[in-house]
């Protein structure tokens, strides 16, 4: 999370000069586009996005086609982080069935081209919008954005795992127990001063698990700046960022969709207590009825949804303070959103005795 007082649009959007820390080897790259990607013809251009906190992401530009590259940082990673690899499964399935995802090409395991492995995959066209508020549209632009995301999840989460070649993508059930497990062992593996309201909530949530909806393919980190829109119309031509998708609970991506709601407007990734009548923007009840009357399912305990989804994005912020404290860190922006830890911590404490705790 970032202050509302960054300019959010130029600070993330678009590439910049390749930081040293992550620099390929651009030879070796070129040679293995040659013999991977069909049609491909150099000479190669690499830049890096700027935005983006876990795997270095790249866009290679030749003089006839644009690409993406994904690659798992360098160094000391936590376990089961920058699974680039899953990434390239979860897309191919759904490329396949005309989902709007990034076009994949290709796969590297092989860690000695560039130093870690990575896929490559087409670079898609449009916006990105990193302020929820949507500055610079007008109300039923911003509405039609919004739908388009709701519907887009929607559609997600419509997809049988089993149908379309992902029956093994994830375990089946107990998908928040397990979810909680993970992100309490992120958490301590990065810790590094004590928190107590992340103490609470490691003891709290696991004792007051919701029911489990059917398992469907989830996201893990939907959200807008995770979407390609059309250049001209409201129209989602890509998903990004599946680094967090797994089989699961559709209820955790929705309520994670949700959560900008109850996050204040002072923030670029929050709505809460802005004039959403005024900007055209859907309220969470609107927006509850739109995905519910798409996949006929609804959020039963937003309280504790709401509460467990601040607690795994504290512990995302704490796993990214791990990689300031170890030199491995992406993203120029990684120490404001390790200090989010605290804040965030408090805020999903606040919601969890609001459901009982």
């Amino acid at each position: 999370m970032t202050d509302a007082s960054i300019d959010a649009q130029t600070a993330f959007s678009g590439t910049r000069e390749v930081d040293p820390r992550y620099r390929l080897d651009e030879d070796a790259l070129n040679a293995w586009m040659a013999v991977h990607v069909a049609d491909y013809a150099g000479p190669l251009t690499v830049r890096q996005f700027k935005g983006g906190q876990s795997n270095p992401t790249y866009e290679l530009t030749t003089p006839s086609a644009a690409y993406v590259l994904r690659r798992k940082p360098p160094g000391v990673l936590l376990p089961s982080a920058h699974a680039v690899d899953r990434e390239f499964q979860v897309i191919s399935a759904l490329a396949a069935q005309g989902f709007p995802v990034a076009r994949p090409h290709a796969l590297c395991m092989d860690e000695t081209v560039i130093g870690s492995i990575f896929y490559v995959m087409d670079k898609v066209e449009g916006r990105i919008f990193w302020d929820l508020k949507l500055p610079g549209l007008a109300p039923t632009e911003r509405r039609a954005v919004y739908e388009a995301q709701t519907d887009a999840l929607a559609r997600l989460h419509a997809f049988d795992p089993d149908a379309i070649g992902l029956s093994d993508y994830g375990k089946a059930g107990n998908y928040f127990a397990r979810q909680v497990g993970r992100w309490t062992k992120q958490y301590r593996a990065s810790e590094i001063e004590p928190i107590p309201a992340m103490d609470r909530l490691i003891a709290f949530l696991p004792d007051s698990l919701p029911p489990e909806s059917p398992s469907r393919i989830v996201h893990g980190d939907f959200r807008l700046d995770n979407l390609i829109l059309a250049p001209d119309a409201a129209e989602v031509r890509a998903v990004l960022d599946w680094e967090l998708s797994t089989l699961g609970d559709p209820m955790a991506d929705f309520s994670y969709l949700l959560i900008a709601w109850a996050i204040p407007a002072s923030l670029r990734n929050g709505l809460g207590g802005a004039d959403l009548e005024a900007l055209g923007i859907p309220s969470v009840e609107e927006t509850v009825e739109r995905y519910a009357a798409a996949t006929g399912m609804r959020p039963a305990n937003l309280d504790w949804l709401y509460a467990y989804n601040l607690f795994r994005l504290a512990a995302i912020c704490q796993g990214i303070a791990g990689r300031v404290r170890d030199g491995t860190a992406a993203s120029a922006h990684a120490r404001t959103m390790a200090a989010q830890v605290g804040p965030l911590s408090d805020a999903a404490w606040g919601f969890a005795k609001k459901a009982g705790a």
